[in-house]
């Protein structure tokens, strides 16, 4: 693979939607180059799922230096501010890092700045919980509302909690983000742009390789712990995985499902890089 014009000593970002080969980039630059793979994807950072996720094999963390991945208990409470304060410690280490993931709103947190909000309480989060999402945009100041995804139901209750938890909104917090860990333009900050029918071709390919991987069995594992309010359950393929382990659905229509719900995920993903990535280099793989 011919790499990108990338200094050996330069941090290295690369994002870009589920299934878009990313990890090939990543490991390619850590044979050829040098450095530390690590994760920026939220999903990725639970132990419960390595194949769902595709999260690296036994052979890719053999052939590189890996962190951030599959580290944390399915119930554990994490969020964009939990990987910066975990990402911190690992940009100024014996080795350059080779950042990679799908969630933009890490990359937005290390190269633009994150304000250091107080941790919610859980009676907050619990009281959120209850909320339908109207209730809490009904309580968010009209800032807030412009700056969040108002579908997100996820970034929603963060809103809502951050307002009821410190009396403050969101966007006042934001307002006072301190410098950012690692500027964008000290980096090689790389964005996946791939054709869109490419990419849904891949999408469906790689669902039934997970299925082929051992997919159901690790659904099958967490049958019993799964919570449809957990993060780590809202991995993609994993509703649908447990409806079909229920039997309430078809294994080809749980396939179906999954596939249209990564197709949705990366469409939003694609709209966040094209909003908030424009000063990246775009990065078509080969092929």
């Amino acid at each position: 693979m011919t790499l990108p014009n990338i200094s050996p000593d330069q941090p290295v970002l690369i994002a870009g939607p589920t299934a878009s080969g990313k990890s090939a980039l990543a490991l390619e630059i850590a044979a050829q180059q040098g450095g530390v793979i690590i994760n920026a994807d939220a999903s990725q950072v639970y132990d419960c799922w390595q194949v769902i996720t595709a999260r690296p094999s036994i052979a890719e963390t053999s052939a590189a230096e890996h962190a951030l991945y599959g580290h944390l208990p399915f119930d554990a409470a994490y969020s964009a501010g939990h990987w910066l304060r975990e990402v911190k410690p690992l940009l100024s280490g014996p080795r350059r890092p080779i950042i990679i993931g799908g969630t933009g709103l890490y990359y937005t947190a290390l190269t633009v700045g994150m304000a250091d909000i107080p941790a919610t309480p859980a009676a907050v989060r619990c009281a959120g919980d209850d909320l339908p999402v109207e209730a809490m945009l009904a309580a968010l100041d009209a800032e807030t509302k412009a700056r969040i995804d108002v579908k997100n139901r996820a970034r929603v209750q963060r809103a809502w909690e951050v307002q009821q938890a410190t009396g403050k909104p969101l966007s006042a917090w934001q307002d006072d983000t301190p410098p950012p860990l690692l500027p964008v333009e000290t980096c090689a900050a790389l964005v996946f742009d791939v054709d869109k029918t490419w990419l849904e071709s891949r999408i469906r390919r790689r669902f039934d390789q997970m299925i082929d991987q051992g997919a159901l069995d690790e659904a099958r594992a967490m049958r019993h712990r799964y919570d449809p309010s957990l993060p780590s359950c809202r991995a993609i393929g994993v509703p649908e995985l447990m409806a079909h382990l229920n039997g309430d659905l078809t294994l080809a229509r749980a396939r179906e499902k999954a596939s249209v719900a990564t197709r949705q995920f990366a469409k939003r993903q694609r709209t966040w890089f094209r909003s908030k990535m424009k000063h990246w280099t775009a990065y078509s793989p080969p092929g």
